[in-house]
């Protein structure tokens, strides 16, 4: 192997944006959005002959926020300063707002230069975070509120039976809490395919209001040992997500709309929180996410990686108070169908790659079907 080149020569020579846009194999929908596509921004650069690779999922509008904001201050920095290259990307768009297309736009490119970091170097991104685990847990994540109990029981035996995961989470909330019914029905078939031996979580994606919430997750913890309650309110709604966690046993946790340090520095001093969920594609990237893990952990909690397994396996890997990485059907399909390199999940663990950089590999053939121009 041809050593790599001198630290003068590594500047970011070319950077690229993709936009695609994957349908879902069903009609989906959680307790207050119906979607039936995933958006993909995907960013890739490249210097010294070795090509790093980023993406969010998110509205296609992140893309101009790469190409006009982000893409003057990466071309010609140096790829291994990827915190400084990413803090002067959030001051560049300091007049766009940071939350929402923004921060994942900044968590695009952070991403994809931090893969380009450790090619270059020739060491797969958990080695150059340094790692605390071997392999990182995970939770099958789906179970949405348009599936009916053929596909949801299908989903979970596939989770369960065929895959050896210990944790699974369904969608509740239906239409912003106004089925609560057939929420419980649908706890309770989980339960019953899963047996007592597997954690189960809901997620009501804020779609309950306050005692509601309370109602509803007393019942979800006394009938089925839901033990995990994400969003049972508004992620906004600090002092309601306090309300429920003081009047509930089982965890309250949030946090995956979090853009920024102060976003989680804010919902961890209100207690709001008995896991912070951090999202690699939305924060600011893995610069961020560490930043974000240290938080939680300043104050005794635990942080639980919100979607995109591959992107998160690595990073997941490298910090000591981390519950597990959510294994988000969607994001699995994508990962799988698009990339060379996705991860394993059975044995309900991801063990990232000894590859260089996270592993993963963009096939541009099949992707291109999918591409938005």
């Amino acid at each position: 192997m041809f050593p790599p080149p001198s630290r003068s020569e590594w500047t970011v020579e070319n950077l690229e944006c993709l936009v695609f846009t994957v349908p879902t194999d069903q009609p989906e929908a959680d307790g207050t959005l119906e979607w039936s596509a995933t958006t993909m921004v995907v960013v890739i650069v490249r210097a010294a002959g070795m090509t790093g690779i980023g993406w969010t999922y998110a509205g296609a509008g992140s893309s101009a926020v790469v190409e006009d904001q982000l893409c003057p201050i990466v071309l010609g920095a140096d790829p291994m300063d990827v915190p400084g290259i990413t803090e002067a990307g959030i001051r560049a768009c300091r007049n766009l707002g940071r939350p929402g297309a923004v921060s994942s736009a900044i968590s695009a490119v952070d991403i994809a230069l931090w893969d380009l970091k450790a090619r270059l170097l020739h060491q797969p991104l958990s080695a150059l975070f340094g790692r605390c685990r071997a392999d990182v847990p995970i939770y099958g994540s789906g179970g949405f509120t348009t599936y009916d109990d053929a596909t949801t029981t299908s989903q979970l035996e596939r989770w369960v039976g065929e895959w050896g995961i210990s944790r699974v989470k369904i969608k509740i909330g239906e239409s912003w809490g106004t089925n609560p019914e057939r929420d419980l029905a649908r706890v309770e078939l989980t339960r019953s395919v899963v047996g007592d031996a597997v954690e189960v979580y809901v997620d009501a994606n804020g779609g309950y209001t306050r005692k509601q919430a309370v109602r509803m997750g007393r019942r979800f913890c006394d009938d089925y040992s839901v033990v995990w309650f994400e969003e049972p309110v508004s992620s906004d709604d600090l002092t309601g997500l306090r309300e429920v966690r003081d009047h509930l046993d089982l965890d309250v946790a949030a946090g995956e709309y979090g853009y920024d340090e102060t976003y989680f520095a804010t919902m961890v001093a209100a207690e709001a929180v008995d896991c912070l969920q951090v999202d690699v594609t939305r924060c600011g990237g893995y610069t961020v996410w560490l930043r974000a893990a240290a938080i939680a952990g300043s104050r005794g909690l635990q942080v639980s990686a919100h979607c995109a397994p591959n992107l998160h396996a690595h990073i997941a890997a490298a910090v000591p108070n981390l519950r597990h990485v959510e294994y988000f059907h969607d994001h699995h399909r994508i990962e799988t169908m698009l990339f060379d390199g996705a991860l394993d999940p059975r044995g309900g663990v991801l063990t990232p790659t000894d590859q260089p950089g996270h592993g993963l590999t963009l096939r541009t053939v099949d992707a291109e079907k999918y591409r938005v121009h």
